[in-house]
Parts: structure tokens; sequence; C-alpha cells
């Protein structure tokens, strides 16, 4: 009996992954070549400069880095971080709190200022903490993906400047979907994931980091607690006229990164998120007349994904329940909702690909069928 069997075809309206375009899946066929080749050299370059496109940046080293978000979280902070620096963290979700955990992991000293879940951080207490702390590094989350919320950045990136502080950013879920612009907002690192609204498979994370940044992890009293994300080593394989080894990059989950970011550029970026802020409006006009009520307002929400609280029918035959039946009878994904929103709330992407009329109508039609 093979291991690889027939898999079912899903329609991914979670918190990602998102459905990937065919001609991503077409990319991950093409042969393998070794990670040394002038030929995967020359496409790591040209990858390097279309990141640099959308993260709106002109950051040498952008990259993408061979490993998910969450190790491209673990980068930013641990090359930013010694042990005994003093961290500002905003906490507004799962991903602020767990950016929270890998600093003090790396021996940072931790400050958080929270917010309810479903809000943004408030700037002026943001601010303040800042201005307290005085830290050496400030990060938040500009698009959270366990409520949907996204969190303005100009206010809270210029009281870090004000102190000096190095910016960090998880762009893990607006990569592609939202603006980002990190010269324009001032950020030192940031990271995302393949897997949002890139429409490529997990397991890769565009990163990146500014020159100051880089100067900073040059002058590092201590080595950074990572051996793999260590930017100073990994600029010997990503940088420089000459590449040397440092790991075996994931040669395939590049090709279609590659054609995921093709696909970005030659739409075009404010189309993207056009069609993003479409999809999430069609998606919110279906559901409010079923009950669904939007967990963030309306100024804070993110269109590629959005948290819904649940109407009394779905509590009555069950939250997993409902969402069970959506996989097995109608092959569609939607998630739960984590920490105190377990069982109260559903996380719909539209990210990518699925940011379009036809997912939406799909979804519709089916909670309709299960619920009326």
């Amino acid at each position: 009996m093979p291991i690889l069997r027939p898999l079912p075809e899903r329609l991914l309206l979670g918190p990602g992954p998102s459905n990937a375009h065919p001609s991503v899946l077409e990319a991950m066929g093409r042969p393998l070549v070794g990670h040394l080749d002038p030929e995967f050299i020359a496409l790591l370059d040209r990858l390097k400069a279309g990141l640099r496109t959308l993260f709106g940046t002109s950051n040498a080293m952008t990259l993408p880095l061979s490993a998910t978000g969450s190790a491209g979280m673990e980068a930013a902070l641990v090359n930013l971080l010694e042990p005994g620096d003093t961290v500002v963290v905003g906490v507004n979700g799962v991903f602020g709190g767990r950016m929270a955990e890998v600093a003090r992991r790396a021996g940072a000293v931790v400050t958080t200022v929270e917010a309810t879940w479903g809000t943004i951080l408030d700037a002026t207490e943001m601010a303040d903490a800042i201005s307290f702390v005085r830290p050496r590094v400030v990060a938040f989350v500009h698009a959270e993906t366990s409520t949907g919320v996204c969190q303005p950045v100009e206010a809270i990136a210029q009281a870090a400047k004000q102190v000096d502080a190095m910016l960090i950013l998880d762009c893990v879920t607006s990569l592609a979907g939202r603006p980002v612009e990190l010269d324009t907002w001032g950020i030192d690192a940031a990271y995302s994931g393949s897997q949002k609204c890139l429409s490529c498979s997990p397991g890769m994370s565009p990163v990146s980091f500014s020159d100051r940044a880089i100067e900073h992890i040059q002058k590092r009293k201590t080595p950074v607690q990572s051996w793999f994300l260590d930017l100073s080593l990994l600029a010997g394989y990503y940088a420089g006229a000459k590449r040397t080894y440092h790991h075996t990059a994931p040669i395939t989950a590049t090709y279609g990164l590659a054609a995921g970011v093709d696909r970005v550029l030659e739409e075009g970026l404010e189309a993207r998120f056009e069609r993003h802020t479409s999809a999430a409006k069609r998606l919110i006009e279906g559901l409010e007349p079923m009950g669904f009520e939007c967990l963030v307002r309306a100024e804070d929400r993110l269109p590629m994904l959005t948290s819904v609280r649940l109407p009394e029918r779905v509590g009555t035959l069950g939250e997993a329940a409902v969402r069970t039946r959506l996989l097995d009878d109608f092959g569609i994904e939607v998630g739960g909702g984590l920490g105190p929103l377990a069982g109260a709330i559903w996380r719909i992407g539209l990210m990518g690909e699925n940011a379009r009329p036809e997912p939406v109508d799909r979804l519709l039609e089916a909670l309709h069928e299960i619920l009326d």
C-alpha cells in the first residue's frame, strides 16, 4: 500500500494555507537543480528583487528564508536581540504573544502592551511604554491572524524612532494582500509566509532586514542564538558575487514561490489589494443575513482574514460539527477561533487566489444548505 494516496480537492478558506494557482503547482514540478547551481542562484536573485517590491523596500538583505513564517519571526527577534536587551511587544492575539515568548527565550527583558483580542493596539499606550522602557527593539503584528485585526503602523513606528529602537513587524498575513511599506514606515526587520496571500505552498518565509539591522547584527557582542537563522551566516549564501554553502535550500518550494511572486507582480499590487477588499465585502454582506457578526470593527478589519461571531443556529448544531460538515460534504475548510475566542468565532480566509467571488459564493451556498 503506497504512503502517498489520492487526496481530496479542498477549498481552503481558513487562516492558511490558501489554494495555489496551477502555475505555482506546475513550477514545483520542474526539474531539480543544485542549490549552488548558477541558474538557481540567478533565480534567487530575481526572487529577492521581487520580494523587495512586495515589501516596499530597497533592503539588500531581503530573501526567501528556507523555513516557515514562525522561523521568520525567530530570525527577526534572535538576530536583533541579545541576552539582557529590552524589548516592547504589542500583544493583541496569538502571534503577538508568540513574539513575546520568542524574545524571552532569546534572553531579552520583555515588556508587553496588551489589548483585547479583536481590537488594535492603543498607539498611545505603546508610545508610553516605549518612552519609559527605551527598548532596543519594538515588535508587533501588522495582520493578526488569530483575530483578523489590521494594526496601523505609523504612530508606533514614530514612537520607536524617537528612542532609536529597532522595529520588527509581522507581515505573515498582510504581504501581497494589504500595502506593506517597510522603508516608508521605518521597519528594520519584517517577515511573512509563503502560504497566505502569496498562495504558495507552506514552508518558506520571505524576510527583510534594513541596513541598520545588518550593521547591528555585525556588531553583536554575543553569537546569534540560532546558527541556522544567523543572518551573518545566511548572507554568505544569499548575497555577494560568490555564494558559499550554508544549507540546502528547498529547490521545489523556491520555484513555487517565484511563480507566486510573478503572479502578484503581473496582477499589480493595487489591483490585488482591491480584489481582497472586494471579496471581503461580498463575504460579509452574505454572512450578516445569516446572523454572523464581525468580531472586528470595520476600520480595523483585514480583508484577507474575516473573523465572525457565530449565530445561534451554529451553536445549536455545534460549531465544530458545522465546520466538519463543511469539510466533509462540501470540501470547504474554515478556521475556528484560538485562545479565548475558541468556539466563539470562525476565521474565514480569502487569501491570494481565493480572494474572488466564486469561493465566497461557494461558501455561502454551503452554509445556507447546512443552516436553513
